[in-house]
């Protein structure tokens, strides 16, 4: 129960100091875009409540997911069942003002598909906003878990499954590898040879940088 608390604290509730930080990435984002109310935005593995809650809307948002996505949404955004490192041809000849994804780069399986998707980011719009947890920061954020991303595999998969601060402990083994196995952060160098005409920003956390975001305002 402690360890809940204390998750809870950290990256949980609504007061948390994890929520309290994407607050102000969200307020970065929109200063960096003011003009966004006017904008159509499509967001790269995101969730139409990320954009229900914002204190600023979208002329429109398409939100594209390999994730069940909830329907009961306003009438300015749409989601779609979409792959972002593979885009049906009816989604990629498609043009938006920007380009939104948060904290799914490193997600998407390996460097290969990281190009396809920054190729299709780039096709979809002039500019956009890339953000992704930095590689070296100290503390592997989807774990809340010291170090464990420079661990061995089967070291991290072990710490999937017992780690306390773990949002959903890993049931097995295989479980554990599949979280492991498809979360790989990556660093600046990767980032800016992913989006080169892009400003590589830096949200930091005590003067360490937390994650690194490629921003392109077109």
């Amino acid at each position: 129960m402690a360890w809940k608390s204390l998750r809870s604290r950290l990256v949980g509730d609504d007061d948390s100091w994890g929520a309290r930080r994407r607050a102000a990435r969200w307020s970065w984002f929109t200063s960096t875009f003011p003009g966004l109310d006017q904008m159509s935005v499509v967001d790269l593995g995101g969730d139409p409540h990320t954009w229900m809650h914002s204190p600023v809307h979208p002329k429109h948002v398409h939100v594209l997911n390999i994730e069940p996505l909830d329907t009961d949404i306003p009438d300015w955004i749409t989601t779609d069942y979409a792959n972002a490192c593979d885009l049906p041809e009816s989604i990629a000849s498609r043009r938006y003002d920007l380009v939104f994804s948060n904290s799914v780069l490193e997600h998407v399986g390996g460097h290969e598909r990281r190009a396809r998707f920054a190729e299709n980011a780039h096709k979809l719009a002039d500019a956009h906003w890339i953000q992704t947890p930095y590689r070296y920061f100290p503390v592997e954020p989807h774990w809340v878990a010291p170090g464990m991303q420079f661990m061995p595999i089967r070291a991290r998969a072990a710490m999937a499954r017992r780690w306390p601060l773990a949002h959903v402990r890993s049931s097995g083994l295989t479980d554990a590898l599949d979280g492991v196995l498809w979360t790989e952060l990556i660093d600046r160098t990767e980032l800016r040879y992913l989006f080169p005409g892009s400003t590589i920003r830096n949200e930091r956390l005590a003067g360490l940088t937390k994650s690194i975001i490629a921003v392109k305002t077109a």
